[in-house]
């Protein structure tokens, strides 16, 4: 499991002087760019490659209090990805100084392209990097429609 370290820093803290809610999200997105940058997919060959990420839905479930004063941990795993490496399921963990779990988060997205601004495969010498990652007990290949398996569809104003 690929697990990064945090200090909780007093702009994470919310009015309830524990952890807020944005401050996972942070924690998430800097997780997972760690272990894409530590093994080799850099903004520079994100950059050359002309692809970004992007995110569809991050479902975080809350289990209890976490505050500032000793650090945390955040894992990553990957619970699918399609054949492509176009679509990608990535789930975290949150854990205090003593190990014990105090969040769960269930992300997923994909990968864009810059210019044309269109969803797009990764680049197939990257694919083995997401590949690479631990992955969890229930990993599937990812297909368009499990992008769609919310059912959610914008409702415009009008």
């Amino acid at each position: 499991m690929y697990l990064k370290e945090f200090d909780i820093r007093w702009s994470d803290i919310d009015a309830n002087r524990h952890l807020a809610n944005s401050a996972y999200i942070n924690f998430m997105s800097h997780t997972r760019m760690s272990f894409l940058i530590e093994n080799g997919l850099t903004q520079k060959e994100l950059v050359k490659h002309h692809i970004g990420p992007v995110v569809f839905y991050e479902h975080v479930y809350y289990f209890r209090e976490v505050f500032a004063g000793k650090p945390v941990k955040v894992s990553l795993e990957l619970a699918g990805m399609s054949e492509d490496g176009k679509f990608f399921e990535f789930h975290h963990n949150f854990y205090d100084d003593k190990g014990r779990n105090f969040a769960h988060c269930e992300m997923m997205g994909a990968w864009i392209d810059m210019n044309t601004r269109k969803l797009t495969g990764l680049p197939p010498e990257f694919v083995h990097i997401l590949d690479s990652l631990p992955k969890t007990a229930d990993f599937k290949v990812l297909t368009k429609e499990d992008t769609r398996k919310s059912g959610k569809k914008p409702k415009d104003l009008g």
